[in-house]
């Protein structure tokens, strides 16, 4: 299983969200306390923009307007990903939030919630799919998703140029109607990574293969993504960090750096065939 990320940390400028929301709070407060009258707001907008403008004085902003967003703003997570929820005025944030350093605390958050359900994964009811030796990824994927498709030609292609994953994959069967079917025929297949190569490549069997075995993993796999709360495919769990969707960029970042991480170990590794040379 791989190790969860240490907290990344991101361009200066993606700070401003957190400053953004942090000004919301404050432009908020006056309706919080019922001095909403025009000079309040005023003040509050004020010492807003001032505290923006000395928090991040590299940057610079043509506009300083109140948000939309009222009140005190909740944190909740819904099918793996960390959302933001405002009930003062019904607002939904689908955003990342980044604090004065540069951290990005909604990573840190979704990671932390991630670790937390991943007890209900146990890697060895996964397919697996791809070297033992290779990172590996807890993958769950629907047959009939077109971005599981494109995820799959992904791998296929980074495996050719020497960078394999060790894929553990779980059936997302809720979404699209022939899911079930087409997962349990690759998993009662005698060849289960060929038959997954072909389904996603678009085959359509006219006899898809059936077993007990198969269905009972089926519905393995639907508790897990229940318990999990997966709610969209293609998700990963890469290095202890939650990817929603096929974020092509991300899997070659960390693609790239299980490379150099195996090419420090290789180097580091003492020469025994030198040391029993005789002296």
């Amino acid at each position: 299983m791989a190790k969860f990320a240490e907290p990344r940390r991101f361009p200066f400028i993606a700070c401003v969200l957190a400053a953004l929301l942090g000004g919301t709070a404050a432009l908020a407060a006056p309706d919080e306390t019922g001095k909403d009258d025009a000079k309040m707001l005023t003040e509050a907008a004020e010492a807003a923009q001032r505290q923006l403008h000395q928090t991040f004085t590299n940057l610079q902003f043509e506009d300083f307007e109140p948000a939309p967003v009222k009140g005190t703003i909740y944190q909740a997570v819904a099918g793996g990903r960390v959302i933001y929820y405002a009930p003062a005025s019904e607002h939904i944030l689908f955003a990342a939030v980044y604090d004065r350093n540069g951290v990005n605390v909604t990573a840190l958050a979704q990671e932390a919630s991630a670790r937390k359900r991943l007890k209900f994964v146990d890697p060895a009811l996964a397919l697996a799919i791809g070297p033992k030796d290779a990172p590996s990824v807890l993958e769950f994927t629907d047959p009939d998703c077109p971005y599981c498709r494109a995820l799959e030609k992904f791998w296929i292609a980074k495996a050719a140029e020497g960078k394999p994953v060790r894929r553990l994959i779980y059936f997302v069967s809720g979404i699209h109607p022939g899911a079930a079917a087409k997962a349990e025929h690759i998993l009662c297949s005698p060849d289960k990574e060929a038959a997954l190569h072909a389904i996603y490549a678009g085959a359509e069997p006219k006899l898809l293969a059936k077993c007990e075995a198969g269905a009972a993993q089926v519905k393995a796999d639907a508790e897990i993504v229940r318990k999990l709360g997966v709610a969209g495919t293609p998700t990963l769990i890469v290095d202890g960090k939650l990817i929603s969707g096929f974020q092509q960029g991300e899997l070659e970042s960390f693609l790239d750096q299980s490379a150099n991480r195996a090419k420090n170990r290789t180097e580091n590794q003492p020469d025994h065939a030198a040391q029993a040379l005789p002296k």
